[in-house]
């Protein structure tokens, strides 16, 4: 089945977003690796209405007016990440978590390194937040949208 895209501007860059017929698949940065999230056949559609959608609450986020979204998503991932990436949905606008809070949330308290690699492939960024975890000094670490990305989300979210 091929996905839809449409890249739209941001704030932080160009945006690829990616959704199937289920929902969004990814948010891509402009300067992704294409290892990162792994999307087989695609193909422009500006009118696709996950996409729509998404556009829209991406720009009333980046405008101050959204602290939560509200899109139906279509993760694609191993149980692992999945666990993690509903974790990440859990963290409220605003507030950070660190990896090994993430881990001791899933029951794995030893895991704080996966978690880190599974936040890594989140392939839906700034919906589900991964900019929102952090370093358990409170120290920004990596960012596929790069850590001035990063910076500018936690930023925008703490007003």
């Amino acid at each position: 089945m091929t996905l839809s895209t449409k890249t739209c501007p941001s704030p932080v860059g160009a945006l690829t977003l990616v959704a199937s017929e289920k929902g969004l698949v990814a948010i891509l940065w402009e300067k992704d690796s294409p290892d990162r999230v792994k999307l087989g056949d695609v193909a422009e559609d500006a009118d696709h209405p996950i996409l729509a959608q998404a556009e829209a609450q991406l720009g009333e986020y980046f405008a101050g007016t959204r602290t939560r979204f509200d899109l139906p998503l279509d993760f694609r991932g191993t149980d692992f990440q999945k666990s993690v990436w509903a974790e990440l949905l859990a963290i409220p606008f605003g507030e950070t978590r660190s990896y090994g809070e993430i881990a001791m949330k899933l029951g794995r308290p030893k895991a704080s390194r996966a978690v880190g690699a599974a936040n890594g492939r989140n392939p839906i960024s700034i919906v589900a937040p991964c900019h929102r975890v952090i370093g358990s000094t409170g120290k920004l670490t990596g960012f596929a949208g790069g850590l001035e990305a990063k910076a500018y989300l936690l930023g925008l979210e703490r007003g």
